[in-house]
Formats: C-alpha cells, sequence, structure tokens
C-alpha cells in the first residue's frame, strides 16, 4: 500500500500530464450562418448542449458544462453542424469558465449579426463549486 507522501509525489506528477492549448486554437473560422427569410418576424431561436469542454488553464482539468444560446435572428441564422465543428475546437484549450463564454458570444455574434444573443455556460460543480456564467449582447 502507498504511503500518503509517496502518493503526494505522483499527484504533483499527474499535472506535468496533461498539456492544454491556447485560445488561439479556436477556430471561429468554421461558423458558418444561413439567410433568414422571415427578416422584421422575431423568432427567439434556442440552441444548447449539455456537451462543452474546455480545460482549466492552471490544472489543465477538463471542466464540463451545458452551453445554452438563445437569440433573436436580424438577417441570418447560425448553421448547427458548423456550431458543432466550432465548439469542438474548444477541446483541450485551457480557458477559464468566464472567458469561454464571452469568446462564444463574440464569434457568434459576429457570424450571424443578431438582434440580440445570449449565453449561458452552466458548468459542471467541480470542488464543491457550481458556476453559471451568463452574458448577453444586443445589436446597436
Amino acid at each position: 500500500m502507498a504511503s500518503i507522501n509517496s502518493l503526494q509525489e505522483k499527484y504533483e506528477d499527474l499535472g506535468k500530464r496533461f498539456q492544454s492549448s491556447r485560445n488561439g486554437v479556436i477556430d471561429s473560422s468554421l461558423l458558418m450562418a444561413f439567410d433568414y427569410e422571415y427578416q422584421g418576424q422575431d423568432a427567439e431561436v434556442v440552441i444548447a448542449t449539455r456537451e462543452f469542454t474546455a480545460v482549466c488553464p492552471w490544472t489543465n482539468l477538463p471542466d464540463f458544462g451545458t452551453l445554452t444560446v438563445t437569440y433573436v435572428p436580424k438577417q441570418y441564422c447560425i448553421e448547427l453542424k458548423s456550431f458543432k465543428y466550432y465548439l469542438s475546437s474548444f477541446t483541450g484549450v485551457g480557458i477559464v469558465q468566464e472567458h469561454a463564454a464571452n469568446r462564444i458570444l463574440t464569434d457568434l455574434f459576429q457570424c450571424c449579426q443578431p438582434v440580440w444573443m445570449e449565453i449561458t455556460l452552466d458548468y459542471n460543480t467541480r470542488g464543491g463549486l457550481h458556476t453559471i456564467v451568463k452574458v448577453r449582447r444586443e445589436d446597436t
């Protein structure tokens, strides 16, 4: 059986095994939009996935959460397959939770230029803490 001290040394070595990527690998060029044929008629679009993941930039351990995008299209709608690929580019990226929500909002808003958009990232509880990050932007 291992002693507490020997396990502590092994624990410290675990952090050396996982490497995270930088924000630069998040690929917003993957995002596509299509024409919204009912301009002027507000339709609230809600897209949700329980499969969002990035990593903590300090521990390099994964953060999992539910991502919800809510928006009212003006001229364009988000194409969903491209959105899935875009979200996959966050896997392995070291980014704090608050920055992830803002980055997604910035990229999606630029892609489809909606009337307004809200991003909610509801992270799984980790270390006894439950974090929900909500960001919103309106067309000005």
